[in-house]
């Protein structure tokens, strides 16, 4: 399009993102106006796409971080064709495709969710780092930003981990409108200051008037001629361009235009301009999955392993099997054993430092271009990364994280260390799956499994050896559980997980010695969890008793209890857990003390029974 048309479409976008918002009565059009010329121009002459193939392996791919800008996106849809006009206004209505912030739950073109903001320009470099590392593909990957989320740790993540690997094929659009939802952003109108901060990164820079079309369409031809480096086009706006009584002014934010029929005729009238946007490139197929036979690592019964030695044996052999299983780690691979997999597959690894941010987002994003990512570093960290764990599910993206080291079973590193929150984190996740193993030939089955799970899954795994109790042939389906230890005459039923079932087995095996039979069962699948085996449980014995090396709240303990809300009778239940806070010791003396160890469950147990018999 020459610049007269590209002002048309610019002013276009601006009022179908007014129209949309007024049609709801809410949503963010100042937002959608500073930046309706940025994206007219990238629709009309850069971008390469075929709406009518969302997953055409050439297709450039177009991220919108500064999410709430939705109406802008809708109307760039709509100018495509790719919607019509009718659906433009049902907006933020219930069953609309037009979620408030863009989801590709609902839509072909989505990449990922976005609206928690910092998040786009994370996983756009996920989505780069597949096309120049995996895809060998020619696509681009735009990202349009808000001014207001690099204030985002994340963004930085994102920053760095682009330069690092080179990413020329990606673009950061920063729509630099000065304001945020409660004022001014930290640097305003300061173009220099952002680019200041991009250049120390390693990135080639662009500044630029984000309302002169002519320039921005330079900006964008100069971002795809660089080579060696991510591209960063920092562009001064007007938050509600185009209509005075909104324009660069602050409190309108995320509210609809007062007088959306005068804005609209401010701007010029409605427009129906139809774009052919640049069809993508001949590009090959993506990958092809070459699925060969699956040889798991076996161990024989009795054999002292760590988890998380079986976790990194098990990837590399499923890497082995299947060509789209890529594997990524936040540079503690030699202990999370992710290591293993890139020495058997170094082209398929991905080391993202200690950026668990980035690391989760990168995982998505390689998610969006069809690989299959594990994701790994220790428990207690992914913490830092909940909230893109928990925006990869409203993306309904397929990603497998492994936390390791988790528990006070990791001795004498000391609470900092120690995952003690993450399986009531992983749980709380919407769709989430929730594995915590207890033995090698357990975790080799659970981490090949997870390939064939969708959504968010989660694997917990455990620094210290143990000894492997089940054979190399034992199934385990997700939603199931073992019961170890059984026989008619039980009394008491004990729950454990990891670490905590050895401790278990053994609290069985003295109990049984004084005359109270136990029953014991592995509850390896935390969420979904086994409710018809804990239902019979409870009715054979009466008694419950949970162990697990994790806080009281969310974990094991809640996962059980979760089996009885139904309107069935509770059984008796008391619940070990870690209540205080461990400092440094030896492992079994960090079980003892948090009263999660054999001699505990025993004395539990022993009460329990004794109260119920009382009863």
């Amino acid at each position: 399009m020459n610049t007269a048309e590209l002002v048309e479409l610019a002013q276009q976008l601006r009022v179908d993102s007014v129209r949309a918002s007024a049609a709801a009565g809410s949503g963010h059009p100042t937002s959608s106006m500073s930046a309706a010329d940025l994206t007219a121009v990238l629709l009309a002459n850069h971008l390469r796409y075929d709406f009518d193939r969302p997953a055409h392996p050439g297709n450039d791919r177009l991220v919108l971080s500064k999410g709430h800008a939705s109406p802008l996106l809708y109307s760039v849809y709509k100018a495509a064709g790719a919607i019509e006009d009718g659906e433009l206004v049902t907006f933020r209505k219930i069953g609309s495709r037009l979620e408030g912030h863009p989801t590709p739950r609902r839509l072909p073109w989505v990449e990922t969710a976005t609206g928690s903001l910092g998040q786009g320009l994370p996983i756009g470099v996920g989505i780069a780092l597949a096309g120049k590392r995996l895809d060998r593909a020619g696509y681009r990957v735009w990202v349009l930003c808000g001014d207001s989320e690099l204030a985002e740790g994340s963004v930085w993540e994102a920053a760095e981990h682009a330069s690092y690997e080179h990413l020329d094929n990606l673009t950061a659009i920063i729509d630099v409108n000065r304001l945020g939802q409660r004022g001014p952003t930290r640097h305003g109108h300061d173009l220099d200051a952002y680019a200041r901060r991009f250049q120390a990164f390693g990135w080639h820079t662009v500044e630029v008037d984000g309302h002169d079309v002519d320039a921005v369409d330079r900006a964008y031809g100069e971002a795809r001629s660089t080579t060696g480096q991510p591209t960063a086009i920092l562009a001064r706006t007007l938050k509600g361009k185009g209509v005075a009584s909104v324009q660069d002014r602050e409190g309108l934010h995320g509210k609809p235009l007062p007088d959306p029929d005068e804005a609209i005729a401010e701007l010029g009238g409605a427009r129906d301009i139809r774009v052919s946007v640049h069809e993508p490139p001949a590009a090959r197929a993506l990958h092809a999955v070459h699925t060969g036979d699956l040889e798991l690592p076996r161990w024989d019964q009795g054999d002292e392993v760590a988890t998380r030695n079986a976790y990194g044996e098990a990837l590399a052999a499923l890497g082995s099997a299947r060509g789209d299983v890529v594997a990524l780690d936040g540079e503690v691979g030699d202990s999370t054993r992710a290591e293993f997999f890139a020495k058997a597959h170094p082209d398929r690894y991905f080391e993202c430092y200690i950026a668990e941010q980035q690391m989760v987002a990168a995982a998505v994003g390689l998610a969006t271009r069809g690989w299959l990512p594990y994701a790994a570093t220790f428990a207690a960290f992914l913490t830092r990364a909940h909230d893109f764990v928990r925006m990869a599910s409203i993306s309904g993206a397929d990603i497998n994280l492994v936390g390791s080291h988790a528990g006070v079973a990791i001795g004498q590193d000391g609470p900092s260390q120690m995952g003690l929150e993450d399986l009531a984190m992983m749980r709380a996740v919407h769709g989430s799956t929730v594995l915590y193993p207890c033995d090698a030939n357990q975790t080799a089955r659970l981490v090949a499994t997870m390939a064939g799970l969708h959504g968010v899954r989660y694997l917990r795994t455990s620094r210290g050896e143990s000894p492997v109790i089940y054979g190399p042939d034992e199934e385990f389906p997700v939603g199931g559980s073992k019961v170890l230890r059984a026989s008619d005459r039980d009394r008491l039923t004990v729950v454990a997980a990891g670490v905590t079932v050895h401790e278990a087995l053994a609290a069985a095996d003295a109990l049984d010695r004084e005359g109270i039979p136990v029953r014991v069962v592995d509850l390896y699948s935390v969420k979904p969890v086994d409710r018809s085996t804990l239902r019979r449980a409870a009715e054979d014995t009466g008694c419950l008793l949970t162990v697990e090396d994790h806080h009281e709240e969310g974990g094991i303990g809640d996962a059980v209890l979760d089996a009885f809300l139904d309107g069935r009778p509770v059984p008796r239940l008391v619940r070990l857990a870690v209540r205080r806070m461990p400092g440094s010791a030896s492992p079994d003396q960090q079980l003892h003390a948090a009263g999660i160890d054999a001699a505990s469950i025993a004395a539990s147990g022993r009460l329990l029974v004794e109260e119920a018999v009382v009863r």
